[in-house]
Formats: C-alpha cells, sequence, structure tokens
C-alpha cells in the first residue's frame, strides 16, 4: 500500500475524521446527520467491489467498481486505505480527501476498523470515534430489521459485528448509540472540540493571531 506523504499537510487545513462501527450499530445515519448540519464537512466517497443496492447511486454512495479494477488501483497505490469486508472489497483514493482537506473542508471517513488502522498509521493526528450498539440484542434487532439478509447472513454479520468491537479501545473517542439524538449532539461535539484544539486553531485563526500580535 502506498504511504500518504505526512500527516502535517493535513492539520495546515480541514480535519480528517475517521468513523467505525460494527454492522448495524447506526454509524451512517450519524455520518449523515453531522454531514448535513455541517457545511464544512464533507463525505469521503469509497470505492467497492460489491454490488449496487436499489436506491443507491454509483459515485454518491460509493464508487461501484470491479474487482479486477480495484486490484489495479491498489498495485497502482492510489487507495490511502482498503480492506476485504463480507467477500467485497472497499477503499479510500488518495484523490477523494487530499484536495477538499487542502481547501479547508474537513473530510468524513467511514471505514471499518482495518481501514482505520491504516488511516491512523498515516495520519497520526486525524480523529477516530468507534460508535457501540446499546447491547447485543439490539444491534441483532437492527440487522434483522433491515430486511435484506436471511439468517445465516445476520449471523454472520453478527459475528463479525463482535470482532469489530474487540477494537473500540483503539479510538479517540467511543459513543454508545442507544439515544439517536444524543448520539449525534456527542458526535458534533467532538468534532467540535476538536476543531478548537490549538494545532487547529493555528491555521484557521493565522490571520487574528498576526493581527493581534504582529511583532511574534
Amino acid at each position: 500500500m502506498n504511504s500518504a506523504s505526512s500527516d502535517d499537510n493535513s492539520t495546515k487545513s480541514g480535519l480528517l475524521i475517521i468513523i467505525a462501527a460494527p454492522s448495524g450499530a447506526g454509524k451512517t445515519t450519524l455520518v449523515e446527520a453531522l454531514v448535513e448540519n455541517d457545511a464544512n464537512i464533507q463525505f469521503s466517497i469509497s470505492h467497492t467491489t460489491r454490488t449496487k443496492r436499489p436506491k443507491e447511486v454509483d459515485g454518491d454512495n460509493y464508487h461501484f467498481i470491479s474487482q479486477s479494477t480495484f486490484a489495479a488501483m491498489v498495485t497502482a497505490g492510489e487507495f490511502l486505505e482498503h480492506a476485504e469486508v463480507f467477500g467485497n472489497s472497499y477503499g479510500t483514493a488518495h484523490q477523494s480527501i487530499s484536495a477538499p482537506l487542502a481547501a479547508g473542508k474537513d473530510i468524513i471517513l467511514e471505514i471499518d476498523w482495518q481501514g482505520a488502522a491504516q488511516v491512523r498509521a498515516q495520519f497520526p493526528k486525524s480523529l477516530s470515534v468507534f460508535i457501540l450498539p446499546p447491547s447485543k440484542a439490539a444491534l441483532l434487532d437492527r440487522l434483522r430489521g433491515r430486511g435484506q439478509d436471511n439468517e445465516t447472513v445476520i449471523q454472520d454479520r453478527m459475528n463479525k459485528a463482535i470482532s469489530e468491537m474487540s477494537h473500540w479501545a483503539e479510538f479517540d473517542y467511543v459513543i454508545v448509540n442507544d439515544d439517536l439524538k444524543k448520539a449525534i449532539a456527542d458526535l458534533t461535539s467532538i468534532v467540535t472540540s476538536q476543531r478548537l484544539r490549538t494545532i487547529q486553531q493555528k491555521f484557521t485563526l493565522h490571520e487574528l493571531i498576526d493581527e493581534l500580535l504582529p511583532d511574534l
């Protein structure tokens, strides 16, 4: 895999936000709410080899590509991160985040723990958040409530979710998605606090600082 340039470049402009969760924990709903309520956050659209689902739009939900195209992109070092999930490949292209970050946009990556580990290794100052369900029973109910999979697939997803959740402590923040409004508020607060850190404000407020402290 091609290694990203440096974390310093990302902190000069936009913030890189990593959101991970087991399937059924509600991370997509939380991410959509965050993006909808914050004009400066842009969702990164991943590439995937899985089949497009009804109502999904190519280039909007995902970039749907063939396995051979995906493999060629991996060989060419075009992915910031990539992983295989339930037999399908997913990846975030470097170009999908580099230009927006340089333009000052905050970029949100909705990826699994494997991809999150790859991104954190290249961008140590990125913000990472893990979403947990309130219980195993609630997670199982959500997986069944989708009405997309048979019981065998659901149990496979549940086993995968347990494996995924074992990595929760590797993230900067953890949110339990029990009450949706509270979870959205928690995620919003985390992003806001990250933006107010001195390392981010140093670039956001450079004109004000130059005016207030012209001799420094």
